[in-house]
């Protein structure tokens, strides 16, 4: 009888040998004369144990981590393909702490199967989204996605919903749907975990805003740095055009939708949409004056739904099973899950999707298992670049959108990046500002110059030159910058500045 094992083919796991492994099982298991099946799955998102290697067994898939192909003779020794005992055996995945406390809906298939096998995702409960919106029209789909409350799981978390009416209810003959995958926030993950590890729940995402919107062509903008999602995601568009989910007939709907995969240029501001599109129209990526919005006047001047990979591929589970259902998850104006990324000084880093609410405390103790080095937690970044340093006193602050809002911070992507207690604060203040300074389109000059001049200050303030007056220039350009910048690079970079100035004076040569 034949083992089937399963070995990710994600980034992450392949930065770390992944497949090697995956040649050293085979290798071993040919030697020894066992019968085995590989499979090349998504990462669970458990990435302090990757390569994490599964085995599927009467009682379920059993899960060793993390595996080096130095370990493959050991575990083969210790009959790994029944589930036996071994130094790196976690016990059974659906039970390893981490993944059994997540609410995962969005991302309930990453890690179950190959990301491009089209019968395991129809398994897995693919399509149903889209078979249920096939049989609505399209302002019921609208008023779905409005009743769900599901918001942007970018920076700006506006209602999808009524960008979506915004877009229906345009008059055009030519009409898009754009998804921005050009993920470039600090410690973000989750778009190129969809990309890789389940890329038919995207395309099931902007067929089912294809229909309730009437656009007919669509693009996914893949950042540059990503070339393996992109690989696999082309791949994926390939077999869902062959197998009619796509084209001319979508789902024998009689209905078209063609989608096509583009990759970015390696540059920030093409996370903000306007500039995306200005890029996907073969121009410099610089932002475009609003109004009008993207959904009135878009790509190639049309009416055009853009929303992130969390975003669409968060809408066939809400088609599926209904507004309210996901609506139950979460709280206040936050509703359903968001996947939160942990990276930085962090003990056990990778995905968490949870219902809003948890707080940052919970996610970084009994998920995150406290700092990598064991030193004390000094900061933590929430939302990328662009996102507030968050001291100690923060931590039980709830996650959702306005929570964050009202101390200062942001959720934006999710992505989390935790400091321990060797961290500079001013250091980390003039890399916001650098940061803003290399990536401006420069079309505005609040960002263009006040991030560049905002460098020189902070350079000022850390030898000690003048400091309270150099402070409160510094707050002063920071100020400029959030009322003048055309978009949120410019008017969001001093966020994490301010928040050093006030959580850590003392690191500017300030006093509390």
């Amino acid at each position: 009888m034949s083992a089937t094992i399963y070995v990710p083919a994600d980034s992450a796991a392949l930065s770390v040998g992944a497949e090697a492994v995956a040649a050293a099982i085979a290798s071993e298991a040919t030697r020894r004369g066992h019968d085995v099946h590989i499979v090349r799955n998504g990462s669970r998102g458990l990435f302090w144990l990757e390569p994490l290697v599964e085995i599927e067994t009467a009682a379920g898939r059993v899960a060793y981590g993390p595996v080096t192909a130095a370990d493959v003779p050991a575990l083969f020794d210790a009959d790994f393909l029944s589930g036996g005992a071994h130094a790196l055996r976690q016990g059974l995945t659906e039970e390893i702490p981490f993944l059994k406390r997540q609410e995962r809906l969005t991302y309930r298939r990453i890690g179950l199967a190959d990301p491009l096998d089209l019968a395991a995702y129809e398994r897995l409960d693919g399509w149903q989204g889209l078979r249920r919106a096939l049989s609505l029209d399209p302002g019921a789909i609208v008023q779905d996605v409005l009743d769900s409350g599901l918001r942007g799981r970018g920076g700006a978390a506006f209602p999808a919903g009524i960008k979506w009416k915004t877009c229906a209810d345009a008059v055009a003959a030519q009409k898009y749907i754009v998804c921005n995958a050009d993920e470039g926030d600090s410690g973000t993950y989750a778009d190129r975990l969809t990309l890789e590890g389940d890329p038919y729940s995207l395309i099931e995402g902007m067929l089912i805003a294809a229909l309730a919107v009437g656009a007919s062509e669509g693009y996914v903008y893949i950042r540059s740095e990503y070339p393996r999602a992109f690989q696999v995601f082309s791949q994926a568009i390939a077999r869902a055009e062959a197998a009619g989910w796509l084209g001319a007939n979508v789902a024998g709907s009689g209905r078209p939708f063609r989608l096509h995969a583009r990759l970015g240029a390696g540059a920030y501001i093409c996370g903000e949409e306007t500039s995306l599109l200005e890029s996907l129209e073969g121009k410099r990526g610089q932002v475009r004056v609003k109004p009008p919005l993207p959904a009135v006047a878009g790509l190639f001047g049309q009416p055009t739904v853009v929303n992130n990979v969390v975003t669409l591929a968060s809408v066939p589970v809400i088609l599926a099973r209904g507004a309210a259902w996901y609506r139950d998850f979460g709280q206040g104006r936050s509703r359903g899950t968001i996947p939160l990324q942990l990276a930085g000084n962090v003990r056990r880093g990778g995905l968490v999707e949870k219902a809003f609410g948890l707080t940052l405390r919970e996610l970084l103790q009994a998920f995150g298992g406290g700092t990598a080095s064991g030193r004390p937690l000094r900061a933590v970044q929430v939302g990328g670049p662009l996102g507030a340093y968050l001291p100690d006193a923060a931590l039980d602050t709830p996650i959702d959108y306005e929570a964050l809002a009202a101390i200062g911070g942001m959720l934006g992507h999710g992505g989390v990046v935790v400091f321990d207690d060797t961290v500079d604060m001013a250091a980390q203040a003039r890399f916001a500002l650098e940061f803003c300074a290399v990536e401006s389109c420069g079309k505005c000059t609040p960002c263009r110059i006040g991030s560049t001049r905002g460098v020189e200050v902070v350079d000022r303030l850390r030898r000690g030159e003048d400091a309270p007056q150099q402070a409160a220039l510094l707050r002063e350009l920071c100020a400029t910058m959030i009322d003048g910048s055309l978009c949120a690079l410019g008017g969001m970079a001093p966020f994490p500045v301010l928040s050093a100035l006030d959580h850590y004076p003392e690191d500017f040569g300030l006093t509390r």
